[in-house]
Protein backbone atom coordinates (compact mmCIF):
# COMPACT_ATOMS: atom_id res chain seq x y z
CA UNK A 1 0.00 0.00 0.00
CA UNK A 2 0.99 3.41 -1.13
CA UNK A 3 2.04 5.83 2.06
CA UNK A 4 -0.96 8.72 2.18
CA UNK A 5 1.09 10.42 5.00
CA UNK A 6 2.59 14.17 3.90
CA UNK A 7 6.40 14.61 5.24
CA UNK A 8 6.31 18.46 6.37
CA UNK A 9 9.77 20.24 5.16
CA UNK A 10 8.90 23.21 7.06
CA UNK A 11 8.43 21.57 10.09
CA UNK A 12 11.67 19.36 9.84
CA UNK A 13 13.74 22.84 9.22
CA UNK A 14 12.28 24.27 12.12
CA UNK A 15 13.19 21.63 14.21
CA UNK A 16 16.80 22.09 12.75
CA UNK A 17 16.65 25.58 13.57
CA UNK A 18 16.05 24.82 17.22
CA UNK A 19 18.33 21.85 17.67
CA UNK A 20 21.12 24.22 15.99
CA UNK A 21 20.22 27.08 18.49
CA UNK A 22 19.83 25.16 21.47
CA UNK A 23 23.31 23.96 20.89
CA UNK A 24 24.78 26.99 20.64
CA UNK A 25 23.25 27.79 24.14
CA UNK A 26 24.52 24.34 25.02
CA UNK A 27 28.14 25.33 24.70
CA UNK A 28 28.31 28.45 26.58
CA UNK A 29 25.61 26.43 29.46
CA UNK A 30 28.54 23.77 29.85
CA UNK A 31 31.18 26.59 30.29
CA UNK A 32 29.57 28.17 32.14
CA UNK A 33 28.78 24.79 34.49
CA UNK A 34 32.86 23.92 33.98
CA UNK A 35 33.48 27.46 35.68
CA UNK A 36 30.91 26.55 38.42
CA UNK A 37 32.22 22.82 39.24
CA UNK A 38 35.60 23.13 38.09
CA UNK A 39 36.26 19.73 36.80
CA UNK A 40 35.16 18.88 32.64
CA UNK A 41 35.07 14.98 33.82
CA UNK A 42 32.26 16.00 36.80
CA UNK A 43 30.09 18.04 34.29
CA UNK A 44 30.22 15.06 31.17
CA UNK A 45 29.54 12.53 33.74
CA UNK A 46 26.37 14.60 35.01
CA UNK A 47 25.47 16.04 32.00
CA UNK A 48 25.42 12.64 30.47
CA UNK A 49 23.67 10.57 32.83
CA UNK A 50 20.80 13.39 33.01
CA UNK A 51 20.63 13.05 29.17
CA UNK A 52 20.20 9.32 29.17
CA UNK A 53 18.04 9.25 32.01
CA UNK A 54 15.52 11.93 30.41
CA UNK A 55 16.07 10.44 26.39
CA UNK A 56 16.02 7.04 27.02
CA UNK A 57 13.18 6.66 30.13
CA UNK A 58 11.51 9.81 29.07
CA UNK A 59 8.13 7.35 27.77
CA UNK A 60 8.64 5.12 30.86
CA UNK A 61 7.93 8.75 32.56
CA UNK A 62 5.28 9.97 31.23
CA UNK A 63 3.72 6.86 31.23
CA UNK A 64 3.96 5.66 34.74
CA UNK A 65 2.91 9.86 35.59
CA UNK A 66 -0.37 9.18 33.51
CA UNK A 67 -0.85 6.02 34.68
CA UNK A 68 -1.13 4.31 31.31
CA UNK A 69 -0.25 0.70 30.34
CA UNK A 70 0.31 -0.91 27.18
CA UNK A 71 -2.60 -3.21 26.41
CA UNK A 72 -3.01 -6.73 23.81
CA UNK A 73 -5.76 -6.96 21.28
CA UNK A 74 -7.29 -9.14 22.83
CA UNK A 75 -8.11 -6.27 25.58
CA UNK A 76 -8.85 -2.99 23.34
CA UNK A 77 -9.09 -4.93 19.82
CA UNK A 78 -10.88 -1.55 17.73
CA UNK A 79 -8.60 0.63 19.57
CA UNK A 80 -5.85 -1.53 17.85
CA UNK A 81 -7.30 -2.09 14.57
CA UNK A 82 -7.93 1.64 13.68
CA UNK A 83 -3.65 1.64 14.97
CA UNK A 84 -3.07 -0.67 12.16
CA UNK A 85 -4.99 0.73 9.32
CA UNK A 86 -3.11 4.36 10.08
CA UNK A 87 0.29 2.46 10.64
CA UNK A 88 -0.68 0.81 7.26
CA UNK A 89 -1.42 3.65 5.18
CA UNK A 90 1.53 6.17 6.77
CA UNK A 91 4.16 3.25 6.26
CA UNK A 92 5.22 3.37 10.28
CA UNK A 93 6.27 0.59 12.27
CA UNK A 94 3.34 -0.39 15.04
CA UNK A 95 3.74 1.42 17.92
CA UNK A 96 2.61 0.28 21.59
CA UNK A 97 -0.70 0.56 22.17
CA UNK A 98 -1.35 1.68 25.72
CA UNK A 99 -4.23 2.78 27.55
CA UNK A 100 -4.39 5.21 30.81
CA UNK A 101 -7.24 5.07 33.29
CA UNK A 102 -7.91 8.75 33.37
CA UNK A 103 -11.56 10.48 33.16
CA UNK A 104 -9.90 13.62 31.70
CA UNK A 105 -10.31 12.64 27.79
CA UNK A 106 -7.05 13.18 25.54
CA UNK A 107 -4.57 11.13 24.14
CA UNK A 108 -0.30 11.69 23.48
CA UNK A 109 2.58 10.05 21.97
CA UNK A 110 6.15 9.47 23.48
CA UNK A 111 9.40 7.56 22.23
CA UNK A 112 13.11 8.45 21.51
CA UNK A 113 11.73 7.20 18.30
CA UNK A 114 9.05 4.88 15.49
CA UNK A 115 10.17 2.14 16.41
CA UNK A 116 10.19 2.49 20.46
CA UNK A 117 7.33 4.91 20.51
CA UNK A 118 4.15 4.43 22.17
CA UNK A 119 0.44 6.18 21.86
CA UNK A 120 -1.35 6.39 25.12
CA UNK A 121 -5.10 7.30 24.81
CA UNK A 122 -7.57 8.19 28.41
CA UNK A 123 -10.66 5.94 29.25
CA UNK A 124 -12.36 9.39 29.04
CA UNK A 125 -11.20 10.00 25.10
CA UNK A 126 -12.55 6.30 24.30
CA UNK A 127 -15.76 6.95 25.98
CA UNK A 128 -16.76 10.48 24.82
CA UNK A 129 -15.47 9.81 20.93
CA UNK A 130 -16.98 8.58 18.03
CA UNK A 131 -15.24 6.09 15.55
CA UNK A 132 -13.89 8.50 13.22
CA UNK A 133 -12.90 11.12 15.86
CA UNK A 134 -10.93 8.81 17.70
CA UNK A 135 -8.94 7.87 14.21
CA UNK A 136 -8.48 11.33 13.83
CA UNK A 137 -6.73 11.76 17.11
CA UNK A 138 -4.49 8.30 16.65
CA UNK A 139 -3.59 9.90 13.25
CA UNK A 140 -2.50 13.24 15.05
CA UNK A 141 -0.31 11.05 18.04
CA UNK A 142 1.01 8.97 14.97
CA UNK A 143 1.89 12.14 12.68
CA UNK A 144 4.15 12.72 15.58
CA UNK A 145 5.75 9.65 16.08
CA UNK A 146 6.15 9.78 12.16
CA UNK A 147 7.90 13.58 11.89
CA UNK A 148 9.75 12.49 14.96
CA UNK A 149 9.49 15.60 16.52
CA UNK A 150 8.58 13.27 19.88
CA UNK A 151 12.33 12.67 20.00
CA UNK A 152 13.51 16.06 19.08
CA UNK A 153 11.07 17.77 22.22
CA UNK A 154 12.54 15.82 24.93
CA UNK A 155 16.43 16.06 23.45
CA UNK A 156 15.31 19.82 22.96
CA UNK A 157 13.40 20.06 26.47
CA UNK A 158 17.22 18.62 27.91
CA UNK A 159 18.61 21.60 27.97
CA UNK A 160 15.85 23.45 30.07
CA UNK A 161 15.71 20.85 32.87
CA UNK A 162 19.33 21.01 33.28
CA UNK A 163 19.21 24.77 33.30
CA UNK A 164 16.28 24.59 35.75
CA UNK A 165 18.37 22.20 37.77
CA UNK A 166 21.47 24.82 38.22
CA UNK A 167 19.36 27.01 38.83
CA UNK A 168 17.90 25.56 41.92
CA UNK A 169 20.95 24.06 42.60
CA UNK A 170 22.92 27.68 42.48
CA UNK A 171 19.90 29.06 44.85
CA UNK A 172 20.16 26.42 47.61
CA UNK A 173 24.04 27.08 47.61
CA UNK A 174 23.70 31.07 47.70
CA UNK A 175 21.41 30.14 50.46
CA UNK A 176 22.41 27.72 52.53
CA UNK A 177 26.28 28.17 52.00
CA UNK A 178 26.72 32.35 51.74
CA UNK A 179 28.58 32.25 55.06
CA UNK A 180 31.37 29.93 53.39
CA UNK A 181 31.99 31.81 50.03
CA UNK A 182 34.72 34.60 49.27
CA UNK A 183 33.34 37.40 47.41
CA UNK A 184 34.91 35.98 44.17
CA UNK A 185 33.31 32.78 45.10
CA UNK A 186 30.27 34.92 45.26
CA UNK A 187 30.55 36.77 42.06
CA UNK A 188 30.99 33.34 39.80
CA UNK A 189 27.79 31.86 41.58
CA UNK A 190 26.04 35.20 40.32
CA UNK A 191 27.34 34.59 37.28
CA UNK A 192 26.74 31.20 36.46
CA UNK A 193 23.03 32.00 37.74
CA UNK A 194 22.57 34.70 35.21
CA UNK A 195 23.56 32.70 32.51
CA UNK A 196 21.70 29.21 33.70
CA UNK A 197 18.26 31.74 34.03
CA UNK A 198 19.15 33.15 30.47
CA UNK A 199 19.51 29.98 29.27
CA UNK A 200 16.20 28.39 31.19
CA UNK A 201 14.05 31.37 29.52
CA UNK A 202 15.44 31.17 25.87
CA UNK A 203 15.31 27.61 25.54
CA UNK A 204 11.58 27.49 27.03
CA UNK A 205 10.76 29.93 24.27
CA UNK A 206 12.39 27.99 21.48
CA UNK A 207 10.96 24.89 22.44
CA UNK A 208 7.26 26.73 22.87
CA UNK A 209 7.54 28.37 19.77
CA UNK A 210 8.76 24.77 18.07
CA UNK A 211 5.81 22.88 20.07
CA UNK A 212 2.94 25.00 18.94
CA UNK A 213 4.35 24.31 15.23
CA UNK A 214 4.66 20.67 15.38
CA UNK A 215 0.68 20.61 16.94
CA UNK A 216 -0.29 22.13 13.44
CA UNK A 217 1.79 19.69 11.42
CA UNK A 218 0.21 16.98 13.01
CA UNK A 219 -3.22 17.97 12.55
CA UNK A 220 -2.47 18.95 8.97
CA UNK A 221 -0.81 15.38 8.25
CA UNK A 222 -3.91 14.06 10.00
CA UNK A 223 -6.53 15.44 8.14
CA UNK A 224 -4.75 14.07 4.68
CA UNK A 225 -3.57 10.83 6.32
CA UNK A 226 -7.94 10.10 7.50
CA UNK A 227 -9.08 12.72 4.51
CA UNK A 228 -11.30 13.72 7.14
CA UNK A 229 -10.15 16.93 8.83
CA UNK A 230 -13.88 17.51 9.94
CA UNK A 231 -13.58 14.39 12.00
CA UNK A 232 -10.60 15.91 13.42
CA UNK A 233 -12.37 19.46 14.00
CA UNK A 234 -14.73 17.18 15.97
CA UNK A 235 -12.31 15.96 18.20
CA UNK A 236 -10.61 19.02 18.52
CA UNK A 237 -13.94 20.85 19.85
CA UNK A 238 -15.43 17.88 22.05
CA UNK A 239 -11.80 17.27 24.01
CA UNK A 240 -11.41 21.01 24.47
CA UNK A 241 -14.99 21.56 25.80
CA UNK A 242 -14.85 18.45 28.08
CA UNK A 243 -11.22 19.34 29.62
CA UNK A 244 -12.80 23.04 30.48
CA UNK A 245 -15.48 21.01 32.43
CA UNK A 246 -13.24 19.19 34.45
CA UNK A 247 -12.23 20.83 38.10
CA UNK A 248 -8.14 22.35 37.81
CA UNK A 249 -7.21 20.58 40.84
CA UNK A 250 -7.48 17.44 38.79
CA UNK A 251 -5.71 18.56 35.89
CA UNK A 252 -2.39 19.31 38.14
CA UNK A 253 -0.94 16.05 37.68
CA UNK A 254 -1.00 16.23 33.93
CA UNK A 255 -0.23 19.95 33.23
CA UNK A 256 3.34 19.07 33.89
CA UNK A 257 3.22 16.89 30.43
CA UNK A 258 0.92 19.31 28.08
CA UNK A 259 3.96 19.42 25.40
CA UNK A 260 2.84 16.04 24.74
CA UNK A 261 -0.98 15.85 24.95
CA UNK A 262 -2.99 16.14 22.20
CA UNK A 263 -4.91 19.50 23.56
CA UNK A 264 -3.33 21.15 27.27
CA UNK A 265 -4.94 20.28 30.21
CA UNK A 266 -5.02 23.70 30.90
CA UNK A 267 -9.25 23.87 30.68
CA UNK A 268 -9.28 27.05 29.29
CA UNK A 269 -8.42 28.69 26.14
CA UNK A 270 -5.19 31.17 26.65
CA UNK A 271 -5.15 34.66 26.47
CA UNK A 272 -1.63 36.73 26.56
CA UNK A 273 -0.12 33.45 27.80
CA UNK A 274 -0.52 31.93 24.64
CA UNK A 275 2.67 32.86 23.28
CA UNK A 276 4.08 30.89 26.23
CA UNK A 277 1.65 27.89 25.45
CA UNK A 278 2.44 24.64 24.16
CA UNK A 279 -0.32 24.67 21.60
CA UNK A 280 -1.83 27.00 19.03
CA UNK A 281 -5.55 27.96 20.25
CA UNK A 282 -8.31 25.82 19.57
CA UNK A 283 -9.51 28.42 16.72
CA UNK A 284 -6.71 28.40 15.03
CA UNK A 285 -6.26 24.91 14.79
CA UNK A 286 -10.09 24.45 13.45
CA UNK A 287 -9.25 27.14 11.10
CA UNK A 288 -6.40 25.59 9.76
CA UNK A 289 -8.55 22.27 9.51
CA UNK A 290 -11.40 24.20 7.85
CA UNK A 291 -8.87 25.51 4.88
CA UNK A 292 -7.86 21.32 4.19
CA UNK A 293 -11.89 20.30 4.55
CA UNK A 294 -12.21 22.84 1.77
CA UNK A 295 -9.11 21.75 -0.32
CA UNK A 296 -10.28 18.39 0.01
CA UNK A 297 -13.84 19.30 -1.08
CA UNK A 298 -14.83 17.53 1.97
CA UNK A 299 -18.87 17.96 2.45
CA UNK A 300 -18.87 17.66 6.37
CA UNK A 301 -18.58 21.28 8.53
CA UNK A 302 -15.19 21.41 10.16
CA UNK A 303 -15.49 21.73 13.94
CA UNK A 304 -18.85 20.48 14.51
CA UNK A 305 -19.45 17.18 16.14
CA UNK A 306 -21.01 14.80 14.21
Amino acid sequence: MRSRFRSDRRLTVRMGLTLFLLGLLYVGFVAALIVLLKSWVLVAVLIGALFVAQFWFSDRIAMFAMRGRVVEREEYPELHAVVDRLCAIADLPKPAVAVSAMDMPNAFATGRSPEHAVVCVTTGLLRRLEPAELEGVLAHELSHVRHKDVAVITVASFLGVLAGLVVRFALYSQVFGSGRRDQNTAAVFAAVLGVSAAVYAISFLLIRSLSRYRELAADRAAAHLTGQPSALAAALTKVSGEIARIPTKDLRTAQAFNAFYFTPATGREPGIERFFSTHPTLEQRLEQLGRISAELGEAATPGKAG
